[in-house]
């Protein structure tokens, strides 16, 4: 069939499953764009106002579904706008299609249509070679079904990420005769299973443990692997602990779950899985937060622990930390085969010697329930962080989805809001860029429509995307911003203070008056982009507002007035910060701490 090069993007598309397309016009997409209006095409246009959100829209809709969806944008500063959300997705392993036009290709290398060719004629296909997994640069009409296909399969296969194809503003004009190639052809079929001799090797570690550990990582949510994971918890009776993006990986109302590990874990997390003799990793990059910045003792004890890493890219065996058993597989069939080599008559053994394993693990989480109780039942106003968590859970369904943006929210997210299934936690844990949360809970509920969806934020988050609240009311995309405000950057502030007694730009202040606190009317913000909003400054008065924003059937805002004294979630592990010298205070510390790392 003779299609354009446009026609020929949004058919494929449309054939491959897509259905949301997000981005914003311009001069040189919208020959691509229009494309979407063609006879036949099913891919619904999203308009966003930022381009960086239809990349984190797109980014949350996979997260919560496990399926892509597409995005799309001019070129020069639209196109650029994306390099935070791709490197977002790209950190976290989460697969997004991206489509962006370019010149010509009789114009390249002018300097023409914003450009950038000093180095290059058009450049911008290296800028996207670092955030993607591939980029892709057709300069026939006739190559873009070939390269529709092979996006796809570098997409979908393997350890996941964004792709990236440029289409010249010619190509998106012009037409050929070309059939859209089929997907199911180009694609492998079944996932990658472990060697044999491995798995035999890690069963026989975990059976002869007394202390093992499971820590799951991303990788066992995007490889729904959460079931299995579980059943091999039960069967050695095993604790598990988890990273960002792995909560959710292990209800955390399992006796077994001890909570998040790292730098703003649980205590109980931290200390148990850094008591562990085994340690079975489930698609975890063992990145500093969640290693405590590889400090032996706080979150991990690499010897004389042992390690089984499970992984799908071999690039992450033995990056961090040396493994006893490495495994280059998808990690819910790992589990399962590790599953399968373990009797009745074993795992009964190895439950019989957990006793003081469970005791202590029993222990630690009854004094992590101390440490946060507090805070995470404080009725006080201005709120902690924690307490307006402790009601959107009494209030959200089970199996609700939140996404969650940076600083203090989200490690209080991490810490204090239980979840019971995966894909019901959603966060930036790798990247983690501000202004993430709320276009990605956008995304989630296009993908999960029937789910309630609240995007989880501080001040200074949902200032960097609150202009998609306009995206949330044209297209009626009904989801709840819960913002906790408390004028400023609290997490950088605490940093700040810790390690170097002061802190600068960190606070929201009339700064050349009274220098009391400064905020916009957030709840009136909100109110004039036509969603529902209301302000909450009592504990009585959540629970109604929580309530009524979910049963609305459309966009709702909370503002939730936050301290700024109280804000954060607590630090049981330990990060890599130096203290300038002049600031004495912190330097014994650190000297102390960064000799115990383990990962040089």
């Amino acid at each position: 069939m003779k299609l354009t090069g446009g026609e020929i993007v949004a058919q494929t598309l449309t054939e491959y499953g897509i259905e949301y397309i997000a981005g914003i016009p311009g001069h040189g997409n919208w020959t691509l764009t229009d494309a979407f209006l063609q006879d036949g095409c099913k891919v619904k246009f999203i308009q966003v106002m930022h381009e960086q959100s239809a990349i984190h829209m797109a980014d949350g809709y996979y997260r919560a579904c496990g399926k892509p969806m597409a995005a799309t944008t001019s070129v020069g500063p639209g196109a650029t706008n994306t390099v935070i959300g791709l490197a977002t997705a790209y950190a976290d392993s989460t697969s997004i299609f991206f489509i962006n036009g370019s010149p010509s290709t009789h114009m390249k290398g002018h300097g023409v249509m914003q450009e950038i060719e000093r180095q290059q004629e058009n450049s911008f296909p290296r800028i996207m070679e670092e955030v993607t997994k591939r980029s892709y640069s057709p300069i026939r009409v006739e190559e873009i079904p070939f390269t529709m296909h092979r996006a796809f399969n570098t997409m979908l296969t393997g350890r996941r990420g964004p792709v990236h194809v440029e289409l010249p503003m010619d190509l998106q004009c012009e037409s050929a005769d070309i059939s859209i190639h089929d997907l199911d052809k180009r694609m492998p079929i079944g996932v990658t299973h472990p060697a044999p001799e491995a798995v035999t090797r890690a069963v026989k570690l975990l059976l002869a443990a007394e202390r093992p550990v499971i820590c799951a990582g991303g990788g066992a949510i995007s490889a729904d692997a959460s079931e299995a994971l579980t059943a091999l918890a039960e069967r050695l009776s095993a604790a598990v602990s988890f990273t960002w993006n792995g909560k959710g990986a292990i209800s955390e109302d399992h006796e077994l779950c001890i909570g998040a590990v790292g730098q703003t874990g649980t205590s109980c997390g931290n200390k148990i899985t850094a008591s562990a003799d085994v340690v079975v990793s489930v698609g975890c990059r063992f990145t500093d937060w969640s290693a405590s910045s590889y400090a032996k003792g706080v979150s991990f004890s690499f010897p004389p622990g042992k390690l089984i890493h499970i992984d799908l890219d071999p690039h992450e065996i033995g990056k961090n930390y040396p493994t006893e058993v490495g495994i280059v597989a998808d990690a819910r069939v790992t589990l399962e085969a590790m599953l399968e080599l373990i009797t009745d008559l074993q795992s009964s053994k190895a439950i019989a010697k957990r006793k003081d394993f469970l005791e202590d693990v029993r222990a630690a989480k009854d004094e992590w329930e101390q440490m946060l109780a507090p805070r995470r039942d404080s009725t006080q106003s201005p709120f902690t962080s924690q307490h307006p968590l402790k009601i959107l859970r009494e209030v959200l369904e089970t199996d609700g989805i939140v996404t969650v943006g940076s600083g203090n929210t989200q490690g209080a997210v991490k810490q204090s809001f239980p979840v019971y299934k995966p894909r019901t936690h959603l966060t930036s844990g790798s990247f983690s860029p501000m202004g993430w949360a709320y276009p990605a809970a956008l995304g989630a509920k296009l993908a999960c429509p029937d789910k309630q969806v609240v995007a989880i934020m501080g001040d200074g988050d949902f200032m960097m995307c609150a202009p998609e609240m306009g995206v949330a009311v044209m297209h009626n995309i009904p989801v709840v911003a819960l913002v906790q405000n408390n004028s400023g950057y609290m997490s950088i502030r605490g940093g700040m203070r810790k390690f170097q007694g002061r802190h600068i730009g960190a606070e929201f202040n009339h700064h050349e008056s009274n220098g009391e606190p400064y905020s916009a009317d957030i709840t009136d913000m909100a109110k004039s982009f036509g969603m529902h909003a209301v302000k909450v400054e009592s504990s009585e008065d959540l629970r109604k507002a929580f309530e009524e924003a979910l049963a609305l059937g459309r966009p709702a805002l909370i503002e939730a007035i936050t301290s700024r004294d109280a804000a954060g979630p607590f630090t049981p592990g330990w990060w890599d910060f130096p203290s300038p010298e002049y600031y004495e205070k912190e330097q014994e510390v650190y000297a102390e701490m960064r000799a115990k790392e383990q990962h040089m």
